[in-house]
């Protein structure tokens, strides 16, 4: 059996890279903005204002989570790494994304019983 070699060649690595830390530094840019626009809704109630500063930092979490995957896919060694790796990453957004949904219902409700009350 022949064995292909499955290396990137440099060039094209750190292309990616380049492209990689633009595409991050954009996401950072979007977040800081929404967070910024997220501060200055006024009208909301605290408890409501709690659970969406509490989504916008699951999701930049789990938006970060995705970008040092892609690092350290962009580093992998052969298939099998990148494999092991995308697995791992399944594994730990499954665990987050459980927890994640258990606090936002949490903040929703937090949120509906404030609205309520008035």
């Amino acid at each position: 059996m022949i064995d292909i070699p499955q290396q990137i060649p440099t060039q094209i690595r750190d292309l990616a890279e380049k492209n990689f830390e633009q595409a991050r530094e954009a996401f950072l840019g979007f977040i800081g903005a929404a967070q910024k626009a997220t501060g200055s809704a006024e009208a909301l109630p605290s408890s409501a204002k709690e659970a969406v500063t509490k989504a916008m930092s699951f999701a930049e979490s789990n938006v970060n989570a995705a970008f040092d995957l892609a690092q350290k896919l962009l580093h992998a060694k052969d298939v099998q790494e990148v494999f092991a790796l995308q697995t791992e990453f399944a594994k730990s957004q499954l665990q987050a994304i459980q927890s994640q949904a258990k606090e936002l219902g949490e903040s929703a409700q937090a949120a509906f019983n404030s609205v309520a009350k008035k």
